[in-house]
């Protein structure tokens, strides 16, 4: 007789996370779709209105939520959130690297500033994050960071440079430190998103509308994706249906990376 498969395999009523970039895009999605599923939050985001905006549509599903403004990109400020997270929620059970922008133009027209923006906001704040959770989920002995890197992850991009690299360092970091955590039941793994439609890629239509259609006859479904199509890999990467599962990447893409 094979093992019970438990009811609860993909439950994370209760849990607590914590969703960087999650007042807009695919980190208000996978928020939304956290607290719709019972788990307390507390997103992190810079701009205060967009965090106020999210906030309300958040609390409406009754679990505990909580916003904190900051720049990630500064050791300093994550130490603060991090602080704020352990009063307000208590322990951090769930991480989600999601933060990040984007600067499109030609390698050779990049300044340093420029690069390291990039690189700072999307690949330095993931690292710190993850590394300021850690005693929370050791203690604990168990925890769940997902990062989202990007098809980029993947490809070489001849507009995103920057981007790029920092969306292949998360893949590559998230494998390092699941090999570092195994041993304290940390699962770390990757998501991989294609051509979502968000306040990042939506100006592409108007600016770029060659390469917009070039991508649409890419993706077999003939659509962009919508943040809303993240959150089921996102929660089975925050539940126990994932625990054996760490330092991989799972690619949510409607199949453009089958080219």
């Amino acid at each position: 007789m094979g093992n019970v498969i438990p009811s609860s395999l993909f439950d994370i009523s209760g849990k607590n996370a914590i969703v960087t970039g999650g007042n807009g895009g695919i980190g208000l999605a996978i928020a939304e779709g956290f607290v719709a599923n019972g788990a307390n939050l507390l997103i992190i985001g810079r701009d205060y209105k967009k965090n106020s905006l999210a906030l309300s549509r958040l609390q409406k599903y009754g679990t505990n939520v909580f916003a904190f403004s900051g720049d990630i990109s500064k050791e300093s400020q994550i130490i603060q959130a991090i602080d704020y997270a352990n009063v307000e929620l208590n322990s951090i059970d769930i991480l989600v690297n999601n933060a990040g922008i984007n600067i499109r133009k030609s390698p050779q027209d990049f300044s340093v500033k420029e690069w390291d923006n990039v690189l700072s906001v999307n690949l330095k704040s993931a690292f710190l994050m993850s590394q300021k959770v850690y005693p929370f989920m050791k203690k604990l002995n168990k925890g769940k960071i997902i990062n989202i890197g990007s098809m980029y992850s993947v490809f070489g991009s001849d507009w995103s440079v920057a981007y790029s690299a920092s969306k292949a360092g998360l893949v590559q970091m998230g494998k390092s430190l699941a090999m570092s955590w195994a041993k304290d039941n940390i699962q770390v793994n990757t998501i991989l998103p294609g051509w979502i439609e968000t306040d990042l890629t939506s100006p592409i239509e108007n600016l770029f509308p060659e390469r917009f259609e070039t991508i649409n006859r890419r993706i077999p479904f003939g659509r962009w994706g919508q943040p809303d199509d993240l959150i089921g890999t996102a929660i089975f990467l925050s539940s126990c249906a994932s625990n054996y599962l760490t330092g991989t990447s799972i690619t949510v893409d409607g199949g453009y990376s089958s080219f």
